[in-house]
């Protein structure tokens, strides 16, 4: 998986899961050392049956650019991203957060001061709305894990691991939820290990229900985040809305993600 990012917020441990349960791992290899292609040639029957939910992997690939609007109250935030080398433009009211497929910098459009941090930022919500997909990039860990049951219906869980070397955070952790009769994504479990840089057994929860169809894939409308506690989700908590979802076979200009001359380096 090509993950040269630091995800955010990210799955849960079950101490219930099955002394048999199915693992699929690829040979150990520090990706750090490495530059990763975004393909994998080979998937396990689970995860495949819910790309496949969505359109397919095949499909998935050919694509080569992703842009969507998130709805806020502060004003609207469009993000689009290479989906080759993850390189990434985020446009928001006040501030532009860009990747340039090296570094990543924060250009102010005016005085107000940007108050997160844009290197744990800058390609969140695109992992976040990229689900399932996100999930066949190189050094990836698959396993079978045991199902997240909620309001008395059952999710099979696929839980998402990284080799050493990927990305920033390859301490976070998923959880993929889907239905079992559909195969179409359900919930998100993630850990969030960006800060710490240690393997967390907190699990935060998104359930993934309200799915659109953009060039021929299932891509979320809305995610909406769940409270949790004992590393399962309990009441709802907000809705992130996307719209103006544009998937696209066609290159995005390399200018675009270039640093303007204005612009922070985030180291």
């Amino acid at each position: 998986m090509k993950l040269k990012t630091a995800l955010v917020c990210l799955l849960v441990v079950f101490s219930s899961c099955k002394e048999d349960k199915s693992t699929t791992t690829v040979e150990s290899v520090d990706y750090s050392k490495e530059e990763l292609d975004v393909t994998t040639s080979v998937y396990p029957e689970t995860i495949t049956k819910v790309f496949d939910a969505h359109g397919g992997i095949d499909t998935w690939k050919k694509m080569q650019t992703l842009k969507f609007t998130i709805k806020k109250e502060s004003g609207d935030e469009v993000t689009t991203t290479d989906l080759y080398n993850r390189s990434s433009h985020i446009d928001m009211p006040n501030h532009i957060i860009g990747y340039n497929g090296d570094k990543v910098w924060l250009f102010n459009k005016g005085e107000a001061e940007y108050k997160n941090n844009p290197r744990f930022y800058y390609n969140l919500m695109f992992y976040f709305y990229a689900m399932p997909f996100i999930l066949a990039d190189d050094g990836i860990i698959y396993e079978d894990v045991e199902p997240l049951v909620f309001e008395g219906n059952s999710y099979p869980g696929i839980k998402i691991s990284y080799e050493s070397g990927v990305g920033e955070s390859p301490e976070d952790e998923y959880i993929l939820y889907y239905d079992s009769e559909t195969n179409e994504m359900a919930w998100l479990g993630y850990t969030v290990t960006y800060f710490s840089k240690e393997k967390s057994k907190e699990f935060h929860f998104i359930k993934y229900s309200d799915w659109q169809t953009v060039n021929g894939l299932k891509l979320p409308k809305t995610l909406t985040w769940y409270n949790y506690e004992n590393n399962m989700p309990t009441t709802k908590r907000n809705d992130l809305e996307f719209a103006d979802i544009v998937l696209s076979k066609e290159k995005t200009k390399a200018r675009l993600f270039d640093t303007p001359d204005e612009a922070i380096i985030v180291e």
